[in-house]
């Protein structure tokens, strides 16, 4: 049985950075970039590049920095994106146009305002115009799962004709079932008389918790690319996961006849990477990267385990990156050593001035932490490259005893000027943050507080994640500390700091389409 290879399109940089609050600098986006290219995705969906200045950016850098995956741009069906994605795509190596169009008679009747025949025209004139910019066009019927069939055949056999190489039937609003959805390729596949001219792609989303069944289903039928994000993130319920398809074919070639480039060995610390910089920290029971992924309780399944592993593991854990082999740091640790592994992280180096910082904050953590492990160091470089600190901790005194209510004290140096507050509140956090508060007054209401251990052990690092509003502008600050009061304290103040820098790390209210 001849194996066909799928194409795997992560997409957590663009539809990824579309959930609430799962928002990235630009740094980090190239961070997670590069451990995307060391994963060995395809094609890399950097951003919106038309979306905002940040976004352009974001593209532009990814396309710098990445050589070994295609990188893409999401642009609507209309010139002025088709040719911002194109300007930012100019670095890469190799470069991908994706143009979209809604097809749903609900997404063309009251969101375009467009007849059939107008979005076809639209949709050509889209391909036409980003293949005279890239070889590589994929286009995108946005709504396709509530899509007439004989119109999708129409405006698909009209984007092929018209240049494009992908057409990719996303399930928008996750609304499919497998076998409807199967069926669904099968019959574009069978009546699109040009469908042997491009690869046809999936991009499901998991409102009802089948994205990825929906997609497994479309590579039955034929699909040959499969659009993703690390850990399912995305707007909503999420994306499908990339770990969960890639490991899925790698597991069932008797089913699926079909495999990927993936290196599956890079998927734990890729999707770790993802979830200390989003601030969203994967469930225990999660597929393939949760902690309790490959752990077994029952007597019965450790005694089968042990005997032979296949009686209660279809997988090798270490095949997915657990208890890979890491260089562990500690306190003895030198120079070298920190930025050899750094640069094994894909953590660029060159800036001395901040090699000399973040070696600095490595030693202050070393003197807490008997061991420091790979997810210290990504929590340490992203604290270090946050933007400039307008508000620093410089003293913080809480106390919280039982019966009693908890008070915090601190101190502030906010530019050149030391300012101290107080304040008490319903547990130790609150009355830290009512401290800051009496201070700053930032007037702004707080929407998330998240805490996350970043390794095993009572010395771990706790690494906070803090949401601001301020009047309709969402901010996420990251803190991280082996105490995870000072964590707290670290992650408000960055999402001050972010506030008051006008900085990147917004979450993109966007009023654009996306599929």
């Amino acid at each position: 049985m001849s194996m066909s290879n799928i194409i795997i399109f992560d997409t957590t940089l663009r539809d990824g950075e579309q959930s609430p609050g799962a928002s990235m600098t630009l740094d980090e986006k190239v961070r997670i970039a590069k451990a995307l290219e060391r994963l060995r995705v395809d094609v890399i969906e950097a951003g919106f590049a038309i979306a905002s200045p940040g976004d352009f950016a974001a593209v532009q850098a990814v396309a710098s920095a990445v050589r070994d995956a295609r990188i893409c741009s999401l642009a609507r069906a209309k010139r002025e994106d088709i040719e911002r994605a194109a300007e930012a795509l100019r670095p890469a190596a190799a470069a991908r146009i994706h143009t979209f169009i809604a097809t749903s008679p609900i997404h063309m009747q009251y969101k375009l305002r467009l007849q059939p025949d107008q979005v076809i025209e639209h949709a050509v004139q889209a391909v036409k115009l980003a293949r005279q910019k890239v070889e590589d066009v994929e286009f995108s019927c946005e709504d396709a799962g509530r899509s007439e069939v004989d119109f999708l055949c129409r405006i698909i056999e009209a984007a092929i004709d018209a240049g494009a190489r992908t057409i990719n039937i996303p399930d928008t609003v996750g609304y499919a079932i497998p076998a409807q959805f199967g069926a669904l390729i099968e019959t574009l596949l069978q009546r699109i008389p040009n469908a042997d001219k491009a690869v046809f792609s999936v991009h499901c989303h998991n409102d009802l918790g089948l994205a990825v069944a929906n997609s497994l289903a479309a590579v039955q039928a034929g699909a040959g690319q499969i659009e993703c994000t690390i850990n399912g993130l995305g707007e909503r319920a999420g994306n499908a996961a990339l770990e969960e398809i890639v490991m899925a074919l790698n597991t069932r070639q008797d089913l699926f006849a079909a495999k990927t480039g993936v290196h599956t060995q890079d998927i734990v610390p890729t999707s770790r990477l993802v979830s200390s910089i989003t601030g969203f920290p994967v469930q225990p029971n999660k597929a393939i990267v949760g902690a309790n992924a490959f752990a077994h309780e029952s007597g019965i399944h450790q005694d089968g385990v042990l005997k032979h592993r296949e009686t209660y593991e279809i997988m090798r854990a270490e095949d997915v990156g657990w208890n890979a082999n890491r260089m562990v740091l500690g306190k003895h640790s030198g120079r070298a050593a920190f930025r050899a592994r750094l640069e094994d992280l894909g953590i660029s180096t060159q800036d001395e001035a901040q090699m000399n910082r973040l070696f600095a904050r490595f030693k202050d953590l070393a003197d807490k932490k008997h061991d420091i492990f790979d997810e210290d160091l990504q929590a340490l470089v992203s604290e270090a490259s946050s933007v400039a600190a307008i508000y620093e901790l410089e003293h913080l005194r809480i106390t919280s005893e039982s019966g009693q209510v908890p008070q915090a004290q601190l101190r502030l140096r906010i530019r050149d000027e030391l300012r101290s507050g107080s304040a008490q509140g319903s547990g130790p956090v609150d009355a830290a943050f009512k401290a800051i508060e009496s201070i700053v007054n930032s007037g702004t209401s707080l929407e998330l507080y998240s805490v996350n251990a970043i390794t095993s052990g009572t010395d771990s690092q706790g690494e906070v994640q803090v949401r601001l509003n301020e009047q309709g502008r969402i901010v996420n600050g990251q803190g991280a500390d082996t105490d995870i009061l000072v964590a707290s304290v670290k992650a408000y103040l960055d999402a001050l700091n972010l506030l008051a820098s006008r900085a990147a790390r917004a979450h993109p209210q966007r009023e654009n389409d996306g599929i």
